[in-house]
């Protein structure tokens, strides 16, 4: 870890070559969990999906399109989790695990479903208001759901620079073979081919995580020429037969077979601007969460960016630092939106998954070999130098200036920006709750720079 005035990765003349799909394949365990699923779905869905293109002889640039696919079929899944959360109560993360094991073509098991999750522990008036909004809305709702979600997932493929091809598979990764899906209702050949391939792939992990080869294979030949095309459910069968195929997906190794699986004709490498745009792209997934944190991610970053221009850290370290404060809250992915957007007080229990955000965020950085110190960085950033803060409670001497910069900017935009359970917090009362922090929670140079420029800013409007 950098401690405070040391010059840290930062001084680095040039970026080590870095493979988009490790940065995307650490990422997605952080979608993992905003879709309430095991950590390494996304990667055991690619280790899949991957075996059934190859199964269908598909060619290398279609391999690569289902490759990229794959690893982004969830990139929108944060932006409808606060609808979610409205509509059902209790926690988004669960309602969408469970519903991954529903077949949405079936009546039985949606009314189940419903009947099950809608207004979970609350009293029965408010519980069956829910059941009969969502019975009376219900088709129109599970659209918008998805269609949100699918939307917002093929902005993401774009914005990370990848092609139509990627971003048209992640955007129907929801229809089916009979025309029944969602959100626009593709029949048969017209949904893009990964997308198909995509789709049994996420079914087939989810069913086998929860019973067994059984239970996948029965509900891929239940819901074959239903959910999914009958060539990619005979290239499944195929590949089912292969006992390391199992053995494989089962094992913790997984991931790295799964970089290995990166077709060789079209291995992307990540440079410096494109490491800044996937920090981007993935500060907006975290944002999506919550209505309450829109645009925060971006908005500590550039904070972040001027109070170490103020305290006089050169450009490499600068550009550095703006990654780790685009990433700081990552780990909020695996909150329940009912604590995120709780418009009162958290209780102990709900205090202590909030927390847990922060170690989260430490943990799916540190999947990229390149980001062990930013992880650091970037996770440390509820900490305290007087020891009292969190995940670690470490002390002064421990915690990097880099870190103390991020806690700055991010405390600042937390008291400044509405919450549910209060609005915007004025300038001069924000910098007054600040200044009583001074070398106790926040450091006093960060301080004085974060004054600065904020007041700086608001004597030139």
């Amino acid at each position: 870890m950098t401690l405070p005035g040391g010059t840290g990765p930062m001084a680095h003349a040039s970026l080590p070559q870095l493979r988009m799909a490790e940065v995307l394949g650490a990422l997605s365990y952080a979608l993992d969990m905003t879709e309430g699923q095991p950590p390494g779905h996304c990667l055991r869905s690619c280790w899949i999906g991957m075996h059934v293109g190859a199964a269908m002889d598909l060619g290398p640039d279609e391999l690569a399109t289902l490759y990229y696919t794959l690893l982004l079929k969830d990139a929108g899944c944060s932006s409808n989790a606060a609808r979610l959360w409205e509509l059902y109560g209790g926690d988004d993360r669960l309602v969408k695990n469970d519903y991954k094991q529903v077949d949405s073509q079936s009546l039985v098991q949606l009314g189940h479903f419903v009947l099950r999750h809608a207004g979970a522990g609350e009293a029965l008036r408010e519980r069956f208001a829910r059941v009969l909004n969502l019975v009376r809305h219900g088709e129109g709702l599970a659209t918008e759901l998805v269609a949100t979600r699918c939307e917002r997932g093929a902005q993401i493929a774009l914005q990370l620079g990848f092609s139509t091809a990627v971003a048209d598979g992640v955007h129907s990764l929801d229809e089916h073979w009979n025309g029944r899906g969602k959100p626009d209702g593709l029949q048969g050949e017209r949904i893009p081919l990964n997308a198909r391939i995509a789709l049994l792939a996420q079914v087939v992990d989810v069913f086998h995580h929860a019973g067994g080869l059984n239970a996948a294979l029965g509900e891929v030949r239940q819901r074959s020429g239903q959910w999914f095309d009958p060539g990619v459910v005979a290239a499944f069968e195929r590949v089912a037969r292969d006992a390391v195929f199992w053995a494989t997906l089962g094992d913790a190794g997984v991931a790295n077979r799964v970089l290995e699986l990166e077709p060789r004709s079209d291995v992307l490498t990540v440079d410096e601007d494109r490491l800044d745009n996937i920090a981007e792209a993935f500060g907006q997934v975290v944002d999506a969460k919550s209505p309450y944190t829109y645009g925060h991610s971006a908005r500590v970053a550039q904070l972040a960016g001027a109070v170490s221009a103020e305290l006089g850290l050169d450009e490499g370290r600068r550009r550095w630092l703006r990654r780790g404060a685009l990433l700081h809250d990552v780990g909020k992915l695996g909150v329940s939106n009912g604590i995120l957007d709780k418009p009162g007080a958290l209780d102990a229990e709900e205090w202590e998954q909030m927390r847990a955000h922060a170690r989260y965020t430490e943990e799916i950085l540190s999947r990229i070999g390149l980001f062990r110190e930013l992880a650091q960085v970037a996770g440390a950033h509820h900490e305290r130098l007087d020891g009292k803060g969190y995940p670690y409670g470490l002390t002064a001497e421990r915690i990097s200036l880099e870190t103390r910069v991020i806690t700055v900017a991010d405390i600042f935009d937390a008291i400044t920006a509405a919450r549910p359970y209060r609005g915007p917090m004025p300038l001069p009362e924000a910098l007054r709750i600040m200044r009583s922090q001074r070398n106790v929670a926040i450091d006093g140079r960060c301080l004085d720079a974060l004054e600065a420029v904020v007041l700086g800013e608001q004597a030139r409007r």
